[in-house]
This record gives structure tokens, sequence and C-alpha cells, in this order.
């Protein structure tokens, strides 16, 4: 059995919150994720078949193509497309569920108006150092995934045999992507308790992984050729590595959202590496670079992260971003290189 990670008193209190609630709201993170846009689905399927309330999902912006194939995605509002309309939501509903993040800032152009919402609000999360204003806070850094956190509190609560395939598809690809298939972040035996669970509700695990990591463009399989060969460097002595796309190079290659997603694991499969870095220019906003990084073992991601790229995550894998040029970028990396060498030799 699942060991409880909210207190009985917790339960009823969400319960509450929720039939007392005639507007529900769930939002995640800027650019979501399989983990975030799975939470969100998930719990609204949830909110919908356990307590009959329809809850509106609104994100800060697109999520990739990948995903789409989610039951109930075409529900999903973005709020860089309807802003207006997201403000006035946000304003008046009861309730808002923020899911996979830790601090409003990470819904990016929403943020302010998340902030003023009147609206009480559950953090449900498993990132570090949560920072907003809620009536309950379910937060567990050392979870996989925020969606392992839904199927608990589910569980806790006694209504997943109500469910279906429609809660379970998108929980388990939740789930997959945030452990990069199971292969991080995932040696506690509950998650693939978790996983027996959602494979008796029939869903086709196989066919989630390939729709997640098998309907690439020939031009994102030939961007990662690119990549590999032209703009990745190693940094053999420190097990490290990073590697650069310019807006030029993503133009030429017909980048659309998604198609950078999985490349930074690539290097580590380079025996005895223990760092991967990505520096991708902004397609749109002038001297903005998105950074993520991928370790193994013990090197802290998430410290490099915050140290050096004004973000953050999890201790293999983090995100941030760079307000220079890409060429700046890569200066500060080789910085983040020699701070961490000791632990990178």
């Amino acid at each position: 059995m699942l060991k409880p990670i909210i207190t009985d008193e917790e339960c009823l209190q969400l319960k509450a919150l929720i039939n007392e609630s005639d507007t529900i709201l769930l939002t995640c993170h800027q650019n979501p994720d399989g983990d975030a846009l799975g939470a969100c689905l998930a719990w609204a399927e949830v909110l919908k078949t356990v307590f009959g309330k329809e809850a509106q999902i609104i994100v800060p912006d697109q999520s990739p193509d990948f995903l789409q194939w989610m039951p109930n995605t075409e529900k999903v509002i973005r709020y860089d497309k309807h802003r207006e309309g997201c403000n006035w939501t946000l304003n008046h509903c009861d309730l808002i569920f923020c899911l996979d993040f830790n601090t409003p800032s990470r819904t990016a152009d929403m943020e302010q108006a998340l902030r003023l919402s009147p609206a009480r609000k559950v953090l449900i999360d498993h990132h570090l150092t949560p920072d907003i204003d809620t009536v309950i806070a379910i937060s567990h850094p050392e979870a996989s995934s925020t969606c392992e956190l839904i199927f608990r509190v589910v569980w806790q609560m006694g209504c997943f045999d109500q469910l279906s395939k429609h809660f379970a598809a998108p929980l388990y690809c939740g789930m997959m992507t945030d452990t990069g298939a199971f292969t991080y972040n995932s040696s506690d035996p509950a998650i693939f308790f978790i996983i027996s669970q959602l494979l008796t509700k029939r869903i086709n695990k196989d066919k989630i992984y390939r729709n997640v990591y098998h309907t690439f463009s020939e031009n994102r399989l030939r961007l990662t050729g690119f990549v590999m060969y032209e703009r990745l460097v190693v940094d053999a002595r420190r097990h490290a590595s990073y590697f650069t796309l310019s807006r030029d190079d993503l133009r030429r290659f017909h980048f659309v959202k998604g198609d950078a997603e999985g490349l930074v694991n690539m290097p580590l499969q380079m025996k005895g590496h223990k760092l991967s870095v990505s520096l991708r220019e902004d397609t749109e906003r002038d001297r903005l670079v998105w950074v993520s990084l991928r370790s193994v073992d013990q090197f802290p991601c998430n410290e490099m992260a915050e140290r050096f790229f004004n973000g953050g995550g999890h201790l293999n894998a983090s995100g941030g971003r760079l307000y220079c040029t890409i060429d700046e970028a890569v200066e500060v990396v080789k910085q983040a290189f020699a701070a961490y060498e000791q632990q990178l030799l």
C-alpha cells in the first residue's frame, strides 16, 4: 500500500474545497511538459468524474505537438492566445489548482494575474522551495513527478476505482516523461505499484511511449544529427558537454516547439559522462537563451541552474534562462564547468 502524503484532515479539507467551489481552474508552468499537462488533464478528469465539476485548464503557452494525443487536450486554453478571457476567469474563479510549479513566476506572463486572483489556491508539486500562498500545499520534492502525487492523492481519497483510462493515460505519460521513460528518479518501488494500477485501466503504455518519443518529423531527426556532429562541445577532462542552437540553426531545420526535446539527454550516453547542457536561443525574443541541464548520479543540476542560469529544478534534470547572446551564454557555461570542476572530475 502507498503511504499517505496528506493528513486525513487535509484530505477532508480538499474534498470540501472542491465540493463548495463553483468555478475551478487548473494551471501549470510555462512551456508545459508531459508532467504539467498530464497532471492538469488527469486532475480535471478526477474533478469531473468524482465530484461532478467541469474545471477549466489554462496553460501559459503552447505545449509540444507530441503531447496533443492526450484526451481532452483540445479543451485546454492558452493564456498567451486568450489573455483577456483568461484574466477574467482568474479574477472570478473560486479555486485554483497550481500543478507542477513552485512559484508564480514560472507561469511567465500569467504571473501577475495569478498572484492577484482572489481564489483559494491548492498546490500539488514536486519542486523544491514552494513559494505560493495556498490553503493546502501538497509539496513532495522526493516524488518522481507531479503526476505521481496526483495518483497518490486520488488513491488516498479512495476514488481510483471510479476513474477510467482518460485519467490513467495522461497520468502515466507525465510519470514517464519526467523520469526519462523511468531511467532516472524512479527507484522507489511505489512508482511501479502505481504503474501496475494504471495498467488496470487498460492503457496502452507502449503506444503512449511511441506517441511521445517516436512521432518526430524528418526535420527533427536531421536536427539531432546536426547538433551531435556540428554543435556538441565535449569537455572530456571534466566529463561534461554543452551544445548551442542559434536562431539561424532553428530556422534552417524548420524548428517547431518540442523538436529540441530530449536532445540534452543524448550526450549522457558517453561512457563516464556526468553533465550535459543545452543552450537554445529563443525564436522570437532577442538576448534570451533557454538552458537545460541533465546529469547522472549525484551531480546537482539544480544547484548549478540556480547559481548560474536563473533557474532550478531537480538533482538530475533542471533548467533556466540567460538574458544574453548565445556566445555570452557559452562563456557562462564554461564558468559553471570550472566552478563545479571537482564534482565533475
